[in-house]
C-alpha cells in the first residue's frame, strides 16, 4: 500500500504530499470530463489569466532542441547531448480540479520533453523508498547505501538523502563522464579554482545541479535495485490509470550493473521525455 504521493518542484524542494489513494481519485483514468471554472467554483477572471500569462510567456529558444542546448549550455565545458532529442512543440498544458480538466491550451496529446519537470518523478521514487523501508531516514548519509567510491572522502561521506533530494550537498565528483563542475561553471575564473574551490558543509548552500541529480538517480538504483522507471509505473502510474506510452531515458552511456543486470541509470534533467499520461 502506497501511504504518501511525493512531489517535489523543479529546484527539488518539496512542495506537496499528499495520500496515495487520494491522488488515485483524482487522476480517473482515461476518460477526462471537462467543467466551467463556475461549475467547479473558480475565479474564471483569474483562471483565463494564468492561461493568458503561459501563452504569453513561453519560453523562446529553438524548436531544435539540439541547438538550443549547445546554445544554452556553452559555457561548460565538453558539453554534448548524449540522449534521445527531438523538436519541441510550442506552449501547452492542462489545469485540473477535483479529477475534471478546467482549462487547456496548445496540443496537449503532443509527445514532448518534460525536461527538470522529471525531478518530480525522480524524487518521488525516493519517497516510495522510505514508505518501503529502503531507506531507513532521509537524514542517513547515503555512503551507507552506496558503497562505491561516489561518497569517499571527507567531504563526500557528510552528504544525506536530504541534502540530494535539496540540492545543498555540493558533491564534488565524475558520473557518467560529466563532473560536478560542468553544470553552470562560475563565469569568471577558471575550470582548475572550480575543481579546487572550498567546499560547502551539506545542507548550508543550495546549487542547482543536474550532475547531482543524476547522482540522486544513480543511488536510488542502487537501493531499489531495478530500473526506476519500472518503480514508478508499478508504484505511481499503474495505481493511478496512467497509459503504458510514458517513457523514461537515462544518458546512453549510464547503464550500470546492478546484480549482474545492465540497467539504465535514468536522469533529473532534460533527457527524458514523459509522454501523455492520461
Amino acid at each position: 500500500m502506497i501511504k504518501y504521493f511525493i512531489l517535489f518542484a523543479a529546484f527539488c524542494f518539496p512542495v506537496l504530499v499528499i495520500n496515495a489513494q487520494t491522488a488515485i481519485n483524482y487522476f480517473p483514468g482515461s476518460n477526462w470530463e471537462v467543467k466551467t471554472a463556475e461549475e467547479l467554483k473558480m475565479n474564471k477572471r483569474l483562471l483565463d489569466s494564468a492561461v493568458n500569462f503561459a501563452l504569453a510567456n513561453e519560453n523562446k529558444i529553438d524548436k531544435d532542441l539540439r541547438i538550443a542546448n549547445l546554445k544554452a549550455y556553452s559555457n561548460e565545458p565538453d558539453y554534448k547531448i548524449i540522449g534521445p532529442m527531438k523538436e519541441r512543440g510550442g506552449a501547452a498544458g492542462l489545469i485540473i480540479k477535483n479529477g475534471y480538466i478546467v482549462a487547456q491550451w496548445g496540443d496537449v496529446d503532443r509527445v514532448d520533453m518534460t525536461f527538470s519537470a522529471t525531478k518530480s518523478f525522480l524524487s518521488t521514487t525516493a519517497g516510495l523508498a522510505i514508505d518501503k523501508g529502503l531507506i531507513k531516514n532521509v537524514n542517513e548519509k547515503v555512503k551507507n547505501y552506496v558503497w562505491d567510491d561516489s561518497f569517499k572522502g571527507e567531504h563526500n561521506s557528510k552528504i544525506t538523502w536530504q541534502h540530494l533530494l535539496t540540492q545543498s550537498s555540493d558533491w564534488s565528483g565524475s558520473l557518467f563522464g560529466l563532473h560536478d563542475w560542468a553544470d553552470r561553471p562560475p563565469k569568471e575564473g577558471t575550470i582548475d579554482d572550480w575543481k579546487n574551490r572550498k567546499h560547502n558543509e551539506p545542507g548550508t548552500v543550495f546549487k542547482y545541479n543536474d550532475v547531482r541529480v543524476n547522482l540522486l538517480a544513480y543511488s536510488l538504483l542502487q537501493v531499489w535495485r531495478k530500473p526506476l522507471p519500472i518503480v514508478l509505473k508499478e508504484n505511481i502510474m499503474d495505481p493511478i490509470g496512467a497509459s503504458t506510452t510514458w517513457r523514461w531515458y537515462g544518458y546512453d552511456n549510464s547503464f550500470v550493473n546492478i546484480d549482474g543486470l545492465m540497467m539504465q541509470s535514468v536522469s533529473g534533467g532534460g533527457h527524458q521525455r514523459m509522454l501523455r499520461i492520461i
